[in-house]
């Protein structure tokens, strides 16, 4: 999506969300990303914000109240700290985070740290005041109709745990940063969904997989539920991979295809009437 630089909003935009923050001194573009319109770190003296935000009539301006919803309701997620809708633009201002992003490499201190933010994660119910569809509705296009019981769940799933969604502080707490794409789902989902990210970071399924335990909700689950999970990710990946192409998701697609080959051919396995067929 194409960006919008701070000093381009209007007027009337600058002078509301001013009342919170105080005279903005400069501003710098996020870097990362690619769904926000506006997505900015503004300075004001010695603080900081970080916003991001659209038009207000924008067909996507809903998304940004869902993530703002959420993540009043997250647990190791930056603070919402004010809204504002002025000057034809609908803006969210959250706390700004001093940090970087995780080492996912084998034998990084900060496996350990993510493996804690999915457990603290794995804990929380969905807001049920917010309606959000499903993760197994997404995933609707590779499902059967009748969906196992194992992929439906109302923990609070965050589900885009890219690392550049991704936070260590200077105190060793990694945090989850935008959470658009959060939604109900069973409490092990993210760490699933975490795994072919360790693989495409260099581990190997196993290594993978044995770092995932360390979540108990994980440890816990269903293997032909993770099975069904681990295959049905691929063929969505895939799917999109094809027809919505991003810079990243060839590399993400060959990790979940080898995450999938291997949940299959374990002796522990045991095949799930519907699932997708292998191919």
């Amino acid at each position: 999506m194409d960006r919008i630089a701070w000093h381009d909003l209007p007027a009337a935009t600058h002078t509301a969300v001013e009342r919170y923050t105080g005279p903005v001194e400069a501003a710098e573009t996020a870097p990362h990303g690619v769904m926000s319109r506006l997505a900015c770190i503004v300075r004001t003296g010695a603080d900081r914000t970080f916003v991001k935000g659209t038009r207000h009539d924008d067909p996507q301006a809903w998304v940004y109240r869902h993530e703002a919803q959420v993540t009043r309701n997250a647990p190791l997620a930056p603070h919402l700290l004010w809204e504002v809708d002025a000057g034809e633009w609908l803006l969210y201002g959250y706390e700004y985070v001093d940090g970087r992003h995780p080492d996912l490499t084998p034998g990084s201190d900060d496996l350990a740290r993510l493996m804690h933010t999915l457990t603290v994660l794995s804990e929380a119910p969905w807001p049920e005041a917010l309606r959000k569809k499903p993760l197994h509705t997404r995933w609707a296009a590779f499902l059967p109709e009748d969906v196992p019981p194992g992929l439906q769940g109302r923990a609070l799933a965050h589900t885009d745990l890219s690392p550049h969604n991704m936070l260590v502080t200077s105190v060793g707490e990694l945090l989850l940063l935008d959470w658009a794409l959060s939604c109900p789902a069973p409490a092990w989902a993210d760490t699933a969904l975490t795994i072919p990210r360790l693989i495409s970071a260099g581990h190997t399924p196993v290594q993978a997989e044995t770092i995932a335990r360390q979540v108990p909700a994980y440890g816990k689950a269903d293997p032909a539920a993770v099975t069904f999970f681990a295959r049905t990710l691929y063929c969505a990946w895939e799917d999109w991979e094809r027809t919505r192409p991003l810079p990243h998701r060839a590399a993400l697609t060959a990790a979940a295809r080898r995450w999938a080959a291997h949940r299959e051919e374990s002796p522990e396995q045991i095949n799930v009437p519907g699932a997708p067929a292998k191919g």
